[in-house]
C-alpha cells in the first residue's frame, strides 16, 4: 500500500522535506485492523514502527497469559520497544495491539541509525520518544505503587475516554480488569461504585461517561 506525501507532512510536519521523501522510499505502509496484535511478547522485530493513523495499545505480559496495560501510541508517534530491540537485537518485552484500524509506517533498522546520523529532527524525534516512554512508565509505576485500584481504575478511564475522545467507551468489565490486572468482580464492584456517584451511567458492553463529572 502506498501513503500520500502530504499526510506524511502533516503528520510529522517537524520533519525536513528531505526526511519526509526519505520515509516515503523507504518504509512498508500496513494496515492492521482493529484488535489486531501487531507485537507478541518474546518476538523478534525486524523494523521500527510508526504510526500514520489509528491507535495501538502497549501492554505487558505476565508468565501465565495475564495483560497489564502500558500506554497508547498515536498518529506521529513511535514505538520505542521497536527502536530498543533493533539496536539491541533483543526480544520485545511488551505487546501491541491495534485498538482500531490503523495504519503503520515499518522503517528498517539500517535507516533508523542512518536517519539518527543524517537528520537532526529524526534524531530529537527518537530521543522525545524515548522520553514519552519512560514518563508514561513512571506514571504507571506511581499507579500501582502509591494508589488504591479505586483511584487507579478512574485514572485508566480517563486515559481511555482520552484516547478515543469521546464520553461512550465501548469496552467490558472483563477487559478493564485484564488491564489493570484485576478481577473482574472487583472492577464491577467499583464501577457500580462509580454509578452511584453520578460518574457513569453502565451498559451492557459500553460505559457513558457524564462529562460534566469525569
Amino acid at each position: 500500500m502506498e501513503t500520500n506525501i502530504e499526510h506524511l507532512k502533516q503528520v510529522f510536519h517537524d520533519f525536513e522535506p528531505d526526511l519526509i521523501q526519505d520515509i516515503m522510499d523507504n518504509v512498508i505502509v500496513k494496515e492492521v485492523n482493529s484488535g489486531e496484535i501487531v507485537i507478541r511478547t518474546g518476538q523478534h522485530l525486524s523494523s521500527a514502527m510508526i504510526l500514520l493513523n489509528g491507535t495501538l495499545k502497549i501492554y505487558r505480559e505476565g508468565d501465565e497469559g495475564s495483560e497489564f496495560f502500558l500506554y497508547f501510541i498515536h498518529p506521529g508517534e513511535a514505538c520505542a520497544m521497536s527502536l530498543t530491540c533493533l539496536n539491541h537485537q533483543e526480544k520485545s518485552q511488551v505487546g501491541a495491539i491495534a485498538v482500531e484500524q490503523t495504519t503503520i509506517l515499518f522503517i528498517p533498522m539500517a535507516k533508523v541509525n542512518e536517519w539518527i546520523r543524517n537528520y537532526r529532527t529524526w534524531s530529537d524525534f527518537v530521543i522525545n520518544t524515548y522520553r514519552l516512554r519512560f514518563e508514561d512508565a513512571l506514571l504507571v509505576l506511581d499507579n500501582v505503587a502509591f494508589r488504591g485500584m479505586d483511584e487507579r481504575l478512574e485514572f485508566y478511564l480517563k486515559k481511555q475516554v482520552e484516547n478515543c475522545g469521546c464520553h461512550d467507551l465501548q469496552i467490558n468489565h472483563q477487559t478493564i480488569a485484564n488491564d489493570l490486572n484485576s478481577s473482574r468482580e472487583v472492577i464491577s464492584r467499583l464501577l457500580k461504585k462509580m454509578e452511584q456517584r453520578g460518574i457513569l451511567i453502565l451498559h451492557r458492553n459500553h460505559i457513558e461517561f457524564l462529562g460534566r463529572n469525569f
